[in-house]
């Protein structure tokens, strides 16, 4: 099965997503095309139905934080035609505050991608069937995959005895400093023990007659 060339494949996206179209590009052969977070279930729609793309499977849906830009993050629709026997990227950018709509419409499968998104990064989606925390506990503070999240955590989980159940509680670091000194262990094992290389020969049985 052959793949289309890419200048083919461009032009006949830039004809199907019209004005909904941002940006066309491509890493490594996989076209990348960037559209408005308004068009997506739209443009997702065009691109399983029409004939000569048929991008019939969404493999998976991922996010990328940019902190420092407004809107911070960029989702991604990684698809592919198995008739085309070619992969396609569909990007949109977003705030963590603005609502964009749900692809379940379109890919039953998007159901769980988006959760795990909402989950651990916060981006909302509307007309989601049942938007809920899917890897995080319901009861969990913040969203872990984002840049500024702090590694440890804003809580923690005990088992409470008096309760008889688990309570979160503050983020508690028993050792908020420990010194490294970046010595790898094999410079390590090259280096000899100053007890070593100086050993104190009235302590030695082998000096004594």
């Amino acid at each position: 099965m052959s793949t289309p060339p890419l200048s083919s494949l461009f032009k006949l996206l830039h004809e199907l997503l019209g004005p909904d179209l941002i940006d066309l590009s491509y890493n490594f052969d996989t076209p990348i095309a960037t559209v408005y977070a308004g068009s997506v279930v739209r443009a997702l729609a065009l691109l399983r139905d029409h004939k000569k793309c048929q991008f019939r499977q969404l493999i998976d849906i991922t996010v990328v934080d940019y902190p420092e830009h407004t809107q911070r993050f960029e989702v991604i629709y990684n698809m592919l035609s198995h008739k085309n026997n070619t992969r396609l990227r569909i990007k949109i950018r977003t705030d963590s505050t603005t609502p964009f709509n749900s692809v379940t419409g379109v890919f039953a499968c998007a159901n769980w991608y988006e959760r795990e998104i909402w989950d651990l990064f916060g981006i909302p989606f509307a007309d989601h069937p049942d938007l809920r925390r899917i890897l995080t506990d319901y009861d969990f503070s913040g969203h872990p995959l984002r840049k500024d999240f702090p590694l440890s955590g804003f809580s923690q989980v005990a088992y409470e005895t008096e309760q008889q159940r688990v309570v979160y509680e503050p983020v508690k670091l028993d050792q908020n400093y420990r010194s490294f000194d970046f010595l790898s262990p094999w410079e390590g094992l090259l280096q000899k023990p100053s007890s070593l290389s100086n050993p104190d020969k009235t302590n030695d049985p082998m000096t004594h007659d």
